[in-house]
């Protein structure tokens, strides 16, 4: 039956056209976005843990920086320490030296005063960012000895979050500690504590106890027999800050193992966030050739259903 009040025909193919139009206007969006779930509305369950680990990234992104920040802190005590390594070093060889009979322990002296003074401008040089572990006051109200470096986030499946750390105690790796605590026993640093020296008893060379440390040493002051003693505790220090040095590498080692996890982690969370919403580009340029072959097709069919009722007229010529 032919109306001019329903055209049913035309009605079919606008319907058509108005499904192959939103179609259409869908393909393009995940072709200019690239994304086939953009909003909440394409898929809620998908475009919910999408946004939630593109956040989690976001925040591993900052515990990368974190270690970066802790793996330069380290490393700049690291090169500190064996610095000072090297310094005691050459101590202990002029202290030797000044075990040689005739020599000018005065003169000696003088060279080890300026490799105590290097040795404290290493200690006090090593600071990054305002943070120096190796020159330090421990009885300040701010120091704390165990320095923390952010080097995890998680994301619990209730949705808690917590936040990781390393541990570095700097008590054991410090040089130089002014603190107003003193004597044998004393929480000072490494180069800066007491170390007494017994009197020997029984045949051996007869001197008497003293205290020094390795900031403090003057052997123009120290009986020459007394010097061997003085050599070994120096070559203790010595063995000390070796300890030290491998203990912060041991540290600088982790930090960059856990800072290239966390990089790992960042790209493994990225394709698994671009599996949930990617958009397939092969498939969707396919899918827009077909969609806009279908609206051409859909347009010429409305124009001939709307032509249709144009013939009603030829009947009342």
């Amino acid at each position: 039956m032919s109306s001019i009040l329903t055209n049913v025909s035309a009605m079919t193919a606008l319907k058509s056209l108005q499904s192959t139009n939103k179609n259409l206007e869908a393909t393009q969006n995940r072709i200019s976005t690239g994304l086939r779930v953009a909003e909440a509305q394409d898929n809620a369950a998908y475009w919910s843990i999408a946004t939630s680990m593109r956040s989690d990234n976001s925040s591993l992104s900052t515990v990368k920086d974190a270690l970066g920040f802790g793996a330069a802190q380290v490393d700049t005590a690291y090169t500190g320490t064996n610095a000072a390594h090297k310094v005691v070093t050459q101590i202990k060889d002029k202290i030797i030296s000044a075990m040689t009979p005739g020599l000018d322990k005065a003169k000696i002296q003088s060279e080890i005063k300026e490799l105590q003074g290097q040795l404290k401008s290493i200690a006090d040089s090593a600071s990054f960012a305002g943070e120096n572990w190796l020159s330090v006051k421990s009885d300040a109200d701010d120091y704390t000895a165990n320095k923390e470096i952010v080097a995890s986030f998680t994301r619990g499946a209730g949705g808690n979050i917590s936040v990781g750390t390393l541990t570095i105690d700097t008590s054991q790796t410090k040089l130089f500690d002014a603190t107003a605590a003193s004597g044998t026993g004393a929480v000072k640093g490494l180069l800066d504590s007491d170390i007494d020296i017994a009197a020997p008893t029984g045949s051996a060379p007869a001197y008497s106890a003293f205290t020094f440390s390795i900031a403090t040493l003057d052997v123009s002051t120290i009986d020459a027999d007394a010097l061997e003693a003085v050599v070994n505790e120096v070559v203790k220090v010595a063995g000390k800050l070796e300890t030290s040095a491998a203990t912060l590498g041991a540290a600088k080692t982790r930090i960059d193992l856990q800072n290239e996890f966390i990089g790992s982690l960042r790209d493994a969370i990225d394709r698994g966030v671009g599996t949930l919403v990617d958009a397939d580009m092969n498939e969707e340029s396919t899918r827009l050739q077909a969609l806009q072959v279908q609206q051409q097709l859909g347009i010429q069919a409305l124009s001939i259903a709307n032509g249709n009722s144009q013939q009603i007229l030829s009947l009342f010529r």
